[in-house]
């Protein structure tokens, strides 16, 4: 079980990957328009890294937690058992208790989940506005 603790603790990387960002921007982009996403990613990649645990992320934004054998996650929970580290989540607070947006990293968070659902995930908050 040790052994299962430290691989968890020790899944994601210190910084996202720079093929985070634009995806996240295309998503904002449908939810806030071109213009205002921008901004939104820009705040994303000077934020500072937090860990918050799957479980909540999940809560907070409303979003179903995807099978072990959904392709991504499954490629995810692969990546984690050959040692590979995961980029952190990039997430937006909406406010005024909207869901939390999952700008991009949402099949790691599952992958996550299924790992351990109270495990701490890496990752970047930022507000909407």
């Amino acid at each position: 079980m040790a052994k299962k603790a430290k691989v968890l603790s020790e899944h994601w990387q210190d910084e996202p990957q720079e093929h985070d960002y634009p995806a996240a921007a295309n998503y904002l982009s449908l939810l806030y328009g071109d213009a205002d996403a921008g901004p939104i990613v820009e705040r994303l990649r000077a934020a500072t890294a937090i860990s918050q645990k799957a479980k909540d992320l999940l809560r907070a934004s409303r979003l179903e937690l995807l099978p072990e054998t959904d392709p991504e996650v499954r490629a995810d929970l692969k990546k984690v058992a050959r040692g590979e580290k995961l980029s952190p989540v990039l997430l937006v607070r909406a406010g005024n208790g909207a869901p939390l947006i999952v700008a991009d990293g949402y099949h790691r968070i599952c992958a996550s989940y299924h790992l351990d659902e109270s495990a701490a995930i890496r990752c970047r908050l930022v507000d909407a506005t």
